[in-house]
This record gives structure tokens, sequence and C-alpha cells, in this order.
């Protein structure tokens, strides 16, 4: 195990409970690992996967997580795969062929492509040594985060065979989540190993105000080093960040709605020191390995105490000390309250919603199953004249309840493949010698054009030919349009994935009990979430651990409420 963690990885030891974990794996028994955030979950499962042959099966649900994971592994020389939503049929074909006959140890999915024909065809003639389930909590009805194409792993094993090994792995599980993740995925007998949650070094702080731009500030220039600053809305993390740099610190926002390489180059100039302050929706953080985090503060209260525990657990990951600070007030706690009770729409209106999207997709009743659609929610809105919010967690719901899936926003980039052999293209009139350059031009920047879609950027073509961007999209639609080639646009949306065909409204299945029960425990999570901040009478760190089932310990002696106890003299053991 040393050995391979050395040659591919350039550690000389594992982190705790990692070489644990990574022994049960190769002993061949089921393991549901529970990890804080930083306690490397991919080591648990890359390192045994490069020591058996086949190829170790991974289903997780972040696409640019998975996509990054990938390319890790391909920059260490280690052979990996993904299929996701927005791949055309032809890639992942090729994709699946490539991971039962080609050289590959690893194969990252996404849930929803668990359940095509496709996938299990090709699956069935695969050398599978594990699988891997990432952020395993989303198989619980009971977790925060629940996602039915997850309870399709169990079919899974059967095609694989259940001697294949199951490796689980989450930041933060309930005891009844982690009692329901082990049956979800059949395991052969419970098998679960937690991890130190204890983070001696890092301080919770949880201070309630009316003065959060003041507090802070405070927090930004009292606190040397880089920062995240975590927001609810894209528009706060502008306005903050804005407020922020206004003040003298180097600050920028970062949200899902901003393009891809201005993503990029704001995510590399805080992971080098450049910039120093990130203020940020959720989007931001998951999968970044950067240690030297000196502080996390929650502007907004978010809604769930497990989100919560995740994100502040990315401050101090290097082992300095490092503070996680939570602002709050009595109108974030009611507010909060009402964003939970609206994500639950009544259920004559997530039907509506149902038959609307079916419509707005242009799919008949008994059409639709299995297919995938760019899906923009404000033009879906607007077509409707509908309030966007309110349709979006009617459409979430409908995915809690299997009928679909809503990935996370893809960027995706266009694709063209000539249909015509070159012979052939050079004997059509292309009908002008503008658009004879222009053929010219695409097979002097690219190759492959005949035999396979090939990756191609509108803006890097215009600026090659000297055109504007909107004219590169219109050349390549009448070449298309004269079908002289296949031309898929870029993609910067989220993909909805259809699990079923369209039903008629007797046959769509919500019932009110399941309604009722899912409402009652998000709002369970939110009532423990205001409990931990209203309770100044006991250590934060006691009570978040409690939560999570781990039961004694001392007080940590650093959070705001054991300081509190020191300075009254009431002491913080």
């Amino acid at each position: 195990m040393l050995e391979t963690l050395k040659i591919y990885w350039g550690y000389d030891r594992f982190r705790p409970m990692q070489e644990e974990i990574v022994s049960e794996a190769l002993a061949g028994r089921d393991v549901l690992a529970i990890l804080p955030t930083g306690g490397g979950k991919s080591i648990c499962f890359q390192v045994p996967a490069m020591m058996r042959p086949g190829i170790c099966l991974v289903v997780s649900p972040l696409i640019a997580l998975m996509k990054d994971q990938v390319q890790n592994l391909r920059d260490r020389g280690i052979p990996a795969l993904a299929v996701y939503s927005g791949m055309t049929y032809r890639e992942i074909d090729i994709t699946l062929d490539n991971a039962v006959y080609g050289d590959y140890k690893f194969l990252y999915v996404s849930p929803e492509r668990l359940r095509t024909e496709l996938f299990q065809t090709r699956l069935s003639r695969m050398n599978v040594s594990f699988i891997v389930v990432d952020e395993a909590h989303c198989i619980s009805q009971w977790g925060y985060d629940f996602r039915p194409d997850y309870l399709v792993i169990a079919d899974i094993r059967k095609i694989v065979g259940t001697a294949v090994p199951v490796v689980a792995l989450t930041a933060t599980a309930t005891p009844q989540v982690a009692g329901d993740i082990m049956e979800r995925l059949g395991f052969r007998s419970p098998n679960l190993l937690r991890g130190d949650f204890a983070r001696p070094n890092l301080s919770y702080v949880f201070r309630e105000t009316d003065n959060k731009m003041g507090q802070l500030l405070k927090v930004c220039r009292g606190v040397e080093g880089s920062g995240i600053v975590y927001v609810s809305r894209r528009k706060s993390a502008e306005d903050i960040a804005a407020f922020l740099h206004a003040q003298g610190l180097v600050a920028e926002a970062y949200h899902a709605g901003m393009p891809r390489e201005e993503r990029s180059r704001i995510q590399d100039a805080w992971k080098s020191g450049e910039t120093r302050i990130i203020v940020s929706t959720n989007a931001f953080g998951m999968g970044i390995d950067k240690p030297d985090v000196r502080f996390v503060c929650h502007y907004d209260m978010p809604d769930t105490l497990e989100g919560y525990f995740q994100e502040a657990g990315r401050a101090g990951r290097d082992g300095e000390p490092a503070y996680a600070v939570l602002l709050w007030n009595r109108t974030d706690v009611q507010r909060l309250r009402q964003t939970v009770r609206a994500m639950y729409p009544p259920l004559d209106y997530i039907r509506d919603i149902y038959q609307k999207v079916h419509v707005y997709l242009g799919f008949a009743y008994e059409e639709g199953k299995g297919a995938s659609a760019k899906f923009e929610l404000e033009k879906f809105a607007q077509h409707f004249r509908l309030h966007a919010r309110t349709a979006y967690h009617a459409i979430k719901y409908l995915e809690t309840a299997g009928y679909w899936t809503l990935t996370e926003t893809l960027q995706i980039p266009a694709k063209i493949q000539f249909t015509v052999s070159r012979d052939e293209l050079y004997r059509v009139q292309l009908g002008s010698v503008e658009t004879d350059r222009f053929v010219k031009l695409l097979l002097r920047m690219y190759t492959g054009l005949f035999t396979e879609y090939v990756p191609i950027d509108e803006h890097k073509i215009a600026a090659a030919g000297r055109y504007a961007a909107d004219v590169v999209v219109e050349k390549l639609r009448q070449l298309s349009r004269r079908q002289l080639l296949k031309y898929i646009p870029a993609i910067n949306a989220p993909m909805l994935c259809l699990n079923y065909e369209r039903l008629d409204d007797r046959n769509l299945r919500l019932p009110k009990n399941e309604y009722d029960e899912r409402l009652s425990r998000r709002i369970g999570r939110l009532d423990a979430l205001v409990a931990l901040v209203e309770n100044d009478a006991e250590c934060r760190c006691l009570q978040m651990y409690r939560y999570f089932g781990i039961e004694g310990g001392k007080p940590c002696g650093r959070c705001d409420v054991c300081l509190a106890r020191k300075r009254t003299g009431k002491g913080g053991e």
C-alpha cells in the first residue's frame, strides 16, 4: 500500500483512517468511510484500485469534480475515463468501449447514466475491481441531498456480482443515514469506519449581529491569509466582493453563473495567493485542495448542519490555526424557515410543472424516456409566465420523486464532424470563396474532423479567421443545413435527463404522505442548525459531534462558547 501511495502520489504515509479503509477494501469487504472535509477520501479507493486488476467504477454526482479527478489521475500517468450528461451517444459509446477493452483503471460515471441500457450492457462485460460511491449520503432518503438515481447502484451490484467490494464515501452522515446507506447499497455485513472529526486547530465562532458587513470586515482584517466568504445568492457574492475591494482587500466573487474561463482564472488566482479572499455561493471549494485557508466566513446561514460542517471544514487543512465564523441574526432564521417552506410548493402546482416541462421539451404522452435536453430555467419560466424560483423547487421535488435528473450547470464545448469524406468535400460546390476559406480554416485548426466529433472553440476560430464569433456560429449552421457537417453548439446550462416516458395526471405518483415526510425532515435539519447557533451554553464542537452520532469527548476549548466560559472563569474543560 505504501509503495503504491509513494509511486503515484508521492506520499510516504497515509492520513488518519486512510490505511484502515484501504485495508478493508483490499480484503474484499464492503466499507462505508465517513471522513471530514479534507480527509483525503479519494486516496481511500484510488490506492486499492491501482493494486488490483480491472477497472474501478466511481459513481459521483458532481460532474465538475469528476472531470477534475479524471484529469488529476491522467496527470499522474493513470488512465481514467468519465461518462456524464452532455456527451454525445457516440462519445459515450467510445468511452464505454475503452472501459471494456482498453487498459483503463478508473471509470467515473454520473448517477443518471447508471439507468441506461447502453451503460448496463457494457458494464456486464467489464472486469470491475471496485464500486465506489462518492457523496454516499445521496442514496439515503434520510440524508440532506437525496438523489433517486443512486438507488440504481443496488441493481449495478447484481450485474457485476456481489463479490465486487463497495467503497462508500461521505463527509457527513448521522447514525440513521449511515445505516440507511449500508442497507441500500446491499452491504454483505455492516462496516463503518469514521475518521476523527476533531479539528484541534479550527475555532468555531457564531456571532449574532445586525451589522454583518462590519463584522465581516473585522474578520477579513483580523485574520491574515486566504479566506472564503460564503453567501446564498450570486448577486450577494458580487456586491460583497465589491465592498471588500473598496475597503482595500484583494477579493473576487465566484459563482456558477460566470463563464468557465473566468471561474478558472479566479480559482487559480486564489490558489496561488494572488487573490486573498473569494466571496462565493456554495459552488466554490469542493475538490479544491488548498491547505492554507485561514478562515471560512458564512455571511448567510446555510440551511443544514451537514452543509455548514463541510464548508467550514475547508479552513485550516494544513493543521495551522484557522477560524470558521458564522454571522447570523433572527431575520436570517425567519428567512430560512420561509425558504424551506417555499421549497415545497403545493402538490397540484408540482403536477402542473411536470406537464409543462414535457410540453416545453416537446414530448407527447408516453414519449421521452431516456432523453436528455438542455434546460434553462429562466427561459422555461418566461415561456409559461411562472415564478422561476417556485418552478425550480417543483422541478427539484420531481427529481427527488425519481422522474428526472437536473444536472449541475454543464460547460461543454461545441463539437463538429464532417458528414462527407475529404474527397467528397473537395468535389462539392461550396458556393463562395469565403465559404471555401472558412472550411480550410477549420481543417487547418482541427484534426480528425472526418472520423469523429471534435471539440472546437468558436472564439478561437473567430480570432484566427478575423470573424465575429456570431459569424462563425452562423457559418457552421449553414454548413450543417447543407448536410456537409454536424454541428453541436456549446452547452452552458443544466441538462434535464428523463427517467420515464411522460405520464398523464392519473398515473403521476406523488403521494401526500411522502410530501409531508420530506418537508418534515427538511424542517428538522434546519431546526438542528438553528439549535446550534442559538445554544451558547455548550461547546459548539460537542453539539455538532452529537448530531453526527459521536458521543463523549471534551469541550474543544477554542470555540466562542468555550472562550467565553474561560473569560467568565467557568473554564473551557
